[in-house]
């Protein structure tokens, strides 16, 4: 009995967790199938032992909580879930309980779209207000944003004094491919799923994202009419379709368990053919009086339940394992498939992750494989299949020297990854001019790690100022497209181009100086005019300065001595990058000196790293932790833990708008 005990109380911390995750951050860790078996198993393990079961369990309860900085409204109607069903048989017992209670019922068959629920409140036709569902009795206004979508109408054709609906915003699929896309050439947040950009989109506290993301809705009930009434589900979505409302499309009304489940069937083979994502197919008794008779449980109604598909998954054979050396020097495992088509898409390869991956799932090259995309996106090999394993297959081992420079690997103390030791290796250079023109750095958008890649590999970069050389062979790249088409080409060309004129700092960062960082590289484009100035300090000269000791001078003295940097720096010039200190003391400006910032959550236009160069520019510090040294917390959107910190320690919580004014 303790065993059971103990075995409850963690699926509700886990479950708990999962929901904070997907609901509140939009940052799902798991599949929503092996959420269902979690929360499938608390629901059994509760029914069989009552006696352990409590009001907080998130089997009693609906969906997230309600972000702090959005205003909370009371739904006028419980937004309740839908109860999940996983099988054909599932599906006939719940028609056979329906018709067991109701006569003769017709059912309502749509898609379930993956997005994020909201309730759309019509008065007198305008609309008027906008709320997700929260914890199914008070969500969050998102009213700015969703006026922001163009598929809802903001007037709509009616007499009705008050109208209620819900829906399901979402995103197309090729328009997260265009923002994802975006988003990593500008080094922003990136999500996994549309539904979870969409959710996070929605949630922005800055409706001109909500605007540039094209976020669309699907209208699937009506909540609320007044004067007006409807006899059935199907006969309220016409008439919301007649206001210009956006209703769910493709339904179907059935008669019997075997035509709910044909329909449930073709959708399930059609869905990857959608330009949105769906995560199942519900069924509702159509009739509204059938339901009022029918009614619901504290938490789902009886009249209506949701299918959920599992991962589709394929069989394929690994027909090699190859490895790749990402930008940290980590050798990466690959399987190389037969090609299948999985989900929607042809897959023919598959990360292995690491050697614990391998061994566990034992996967050997010559195996049949079962695979499935993780959340329908990530391919992943979930098992092998030894009783197809050829005879003369062997265990993989991951080599002891990297494939590329032959330098031995080395295992991460504590870690199950291998890295290459060998300090020449191209992909330890690789990561130095990732790092060059990260955001932390030279700050090139749309220089990201595979396109550093990419060009190392065919040999166009060899050294840090082969970046600024790129611009000859403008025709060459875009004909191969190793970073792309021709717009994708000239904005990187561009980018490298205004990179030219970064401050001095920016420059020393990238360089990558052992011991030297973004504070160490400010404190000396503050004092010396120019690189040349750096170049000729003396120990003493950096000893005297803010920060710096024995290790971080000497740190300096050893890079600027080298030959090599000296031919670097002479070609930078010849560049024409900039070598000069826009930072010297005479004409800083220190408002900030003796300040330590803490930057924490999404701000609505700056990014993080921005907002950290122009505390330093004015001569703060920035820090990871809030702590009672803190004297400001600049908070975003999802500010997390830190806010909180800064609330208990009473530091002074800042938003852009306020930090933006303290620099007027």
């Amino acid at each position: 009995m303790i065993g059971v005990k103990e075995r409850i109380e963690n699926l509700r911390l886990q479950i708990k967790y999962h929901n904070e995750k997907y609901y509140d951050m939009d940052q799902p860790e798991i599949e929503d199938f092996e959420y269902d078996v979690l929360v499938n198993e608390l629901k059994t393990l509760e029914a069989l032992h009552p006696e352990f079961k409590e009001l907080d369990s998130p089997t009693q309860q609906v969906g997230g909580t309600v972000k702090r900085e959005l205003r909370k409204v009371r739904h006028d109607v419980p937004v309740i879930s839908l109860q999940d069903v996983f099988s054909k048989e599932d599906v006939y017992a719940f028609v056979d309980k329906v018709k067991y209670q109701i006569p003769n019922p017709k059912f309502v068959v749509e898609m379930k779209i993956d997005g994020l629920s909201v309730m759309l409140r019509y008065r007198e036709g305008k609309l008027a207000e906008g709320i997700t569902r929260g914890n199914g009795e008070v969500g969050e206004s998102v009213y700015e944003n969703l006026l922001e979508i163009e598929s809802i109408p903001k007037i709509i054709p009616t007499d009705s004094p008050y109208v209620e609906v819900r829906g399901e915003v979402y995103m197309s699929n090729d328009t997260f491919e265009m923002v994802r896309q975006r988003q990593e050439e500008r080094g922003g947040k990136t999500y996994k799923t549309p539904r979870n950009l969409a959710a996070g989109s929605l949630r922005q506290l800055d409706p001109k994202i909500v605007r540039e993301r094209k976020l669309d809705i699907f209208v699937f009930n009506l909540e609320v009419s007044e004067n007006k009434d409807f006899s059935s589900h199907a006969e309220s979505l016409r008439w919301l379709s007649s206001l210009g409302l956006s209703v769910i499309p493709d339904y179907k009304i059935c008669s019997t368990a075997d035509e709910i489940w044909e329909c449930i069937s073709i959708i399930g083979e059609e869905r990857w053919k959608l330009p949105f994502g769906i995560d199942g197919a519900v069924v509702k008794v159509d009739n509204l009086e059938d339901r009022r008779e029918l009614g619901s449980t504290s938490k789902v109604p009886r009249w209506a339940i949701a299918f959920k598909y599992p991962p589709e998954q394929k069989e394929t054979v690994v027909e090699d394992i190859k490895i790749q050396i990402g930008r940290t020097g980590r050798l990466a495992p690959l399987a190389l498939l037969t090609p299948v088509k999985l989900a929607g898409t042809t897959v023919s390869r598959a990360s292995l992750h690491n050697q614990d991956y391998i061994d566990s799932k034992d996967i050997r090259i010559g195996d049949t494989v079962v695979i499935q995309k993780a959340g329908d996106i990530i391919p992943e090999v979930i098992r092998s299949i030894p009783e197809k394993r050829p005879v003369d297959a062997i265990k993989y081992i991951i080599p002891s020297t990297c494939p590329i420079c032959n330098s031995p690997t080395v295992r991460d103390e504590n870690g199950a990854d291998v890295r290459c030791g060998g300090e020449l290796c191209l992909a330890q250079l690789i990561r130095g001019i990732t790092y060059f023109v990260s955001k932390d750095a030279m700050d090139i958008e749309g220089f990201g790690p595979s396109s550093v890649e990419s060009l190392m590999s065919e040999e166009y970069i060899k050294s840090i100022a082969d970046i600024y050389h790129l611009r000859e062979y403008r025709n060459e790249l875009i004909e191969k497209g190793i970073v792309g088409r021709e717009k994708s080409v000239d904005n990187l060309l561009n980018a490298i181009d205004k990179s030219k004129e970064n401050d001095l700092s920016q420059l020393i960062t990238g360089f990558g100086i052992k011991n030297v960082g973004k504070q160490t590289a400010r404190a000396l484009t503050s004092s010396f005019a120019d690189i040349d100035e750096i170049s000729n300090a003396t120990l003493d000269q950096l000893i005297d300065l803010p920060d710096f000791g024995m290790t971080v001078a000497s740190s300096v003295l050893n890079f600027f001595s080298l030959d090599s940097t000296k031919v670097l720096i002479n070609k930078l010039k010849e560049a024409g990058v900039n070598t000069k200190s826009k930072l010297q003391e005479d004409n800083i400006d220190n408002r900030f000196a003796g300040k330590t910032f803490v930057i924490t959550g999404t701000l609505p236009n700056l990014k993080r790293d921005e907002a950290a160069r122009l505390i330093q520019m004015h001569g703060g510090k920035v820090s990871g932790s809030v702590s009672k040294k803190t004297s400001y917390v600049l908070a975003g959107e999802e500010a997390g833990g830190k806010l909180t910190k800064a609330e208990e320690l009473s530091v002074k919580i800042i938003d852009e708008q306020e930090f933006n004014n303290m620099l007027l």
